[in-house]
């Protein structure tokens, strides 16, 4: 299974913020939407990501900059992305070994959309559970 499959089910519209906002508007941002990351961009182009775990660690370390401190300051701008031909295997590996939860998906400079872990484990399932029937088919015809 590709990316750009589990983007025809899930949806490719990306909640995105610009690098001078506020990481308080972030943070309202993630809340509103019910997600855990926002990719930052500059028009349509991604610049950055801001997840829950860079907001909390300022929040932490600096509980009153929330509202004053820019995304651009905490976000991570050297972003780990995706093509949207990639394939379903190859991005686990990639999230896994980089330790990442969220997965910008890329056409040349273009974002057309954003994976998380928990896309890609129910496509996951929905792959293997696939197989699975199509398996007990083939037992059940065979015998």
């Amino acid at each position: 299974m590709k990316l750009i499959d589990i983007l025809g089910l899930k949806g490719s519209d990306v909640v995105t913020i610009p690098e001078e906002r506020s990481v308080l508007e972030a943070a309202r941002s993630l809340v509103q939407h019910n997600i855990g990351a926002l990719v930052v961009t500059d028009g349509d182009r991604p610049k950055g990501i801001i997840t829950e775990r860079d907001i909390l660690r300022l929040t932490a370390s600096d509980p009153e900059g929330v509202a004053d401190h820019p995304v651009g300051r905490i976000m991570t701008r050297d972003l780990v992305t995706a093509g949207p031909e990639d394939d379903l295997r190859e991005a686990m590996g990639v999230m896994t070994r980089k330790r990442i939860r969220h997965l910008p998906v890329i056409r040349g400079p273009r974002l057309v959309g954003i994976v998380s872990i928990g896309d890609l484990i129910n496509a996951c399932l929905s792959v293997a559970e696939d197989e699975n029937l199509h398996m007990r088919q083939y037992i059940q015809g065979a015998g």
